[in-house]
């Protein structure tokens, strides 16, 4: 296939897979905040130490873990593997690696088929990132789904128990 203007359609395939990236990183913020306003109403419903029952801490540290390690992969989507590119004159590492005049020079001097090759390069890598933060989102939303039943039969733990302690203590 022969393109027309390849450095231009290089650029817009570039434009394309980098506009995925705020959503995935959109998605990740809202599961982030479900993930510790979990985590905060499970940590303030909770009864002292000396009330806890086996029950509540089973239940309660399997959602506990559920929710740690969604938090771990919005963690990976959030900051994954930046490795690559090595001597392009698009990625922005390799970019900062060299003098800015060194990278004007070098960018002016490059022939228009390997400006593209840089760019299609740059697409193929932004993708590998993308799909590895897509990943780590889909990871974290499973464990925060399965995390809500642990969570919910926490909470009710803890509201039984504090009604039961509250009902005690106006008698």
């Amino acid at each position: 296939m022969k393109l027309e203007n390849l450095p231009a359609a290089a650029k817009d395939e570039l434009n394309l897979v980098l506009s995925f990236f705020s959503r995935v990183d959109a998605k990740l913020s809202v599961v982030l905040a479900i993930d510790t306003g979990m985590l905060a109403v499970m940590g303030t419903d909770a009864p002292p130490l000396k009330d806890l029952t086996w029950a509540m801490l089973a239940v309660g540290l399997v959602a506990l873990v559920l929710l740690g390690a969604s938090i771990f992969f919005l963690y990976r989507g959030a900051f994954p593997s930046l490795k690559g590119g090595n001597a392009s004159l698009v990625y922005f590492r390799e970019i900062a690696g060299r003098t800015e005049h060194q990278f004007i020079q070098d960018f002016k001097q490059q022939p228009d088929d390997d400006y593209a090759n840089d760019i299609l390069g740059q697409v193929w890598r932004n993708s590998e990132i993308l799909k590895a933060k897509f990943d780590a989102l889909r990871i974290a939303f499973t464990l925060l789904a399965v995390a809500i039943i642990p969570w919910l039969v926490t909470l009710m733990l803890f509201a039984a128990s504090t009604s039961t302690n509250r009902s005690t203590l106006f008698r």
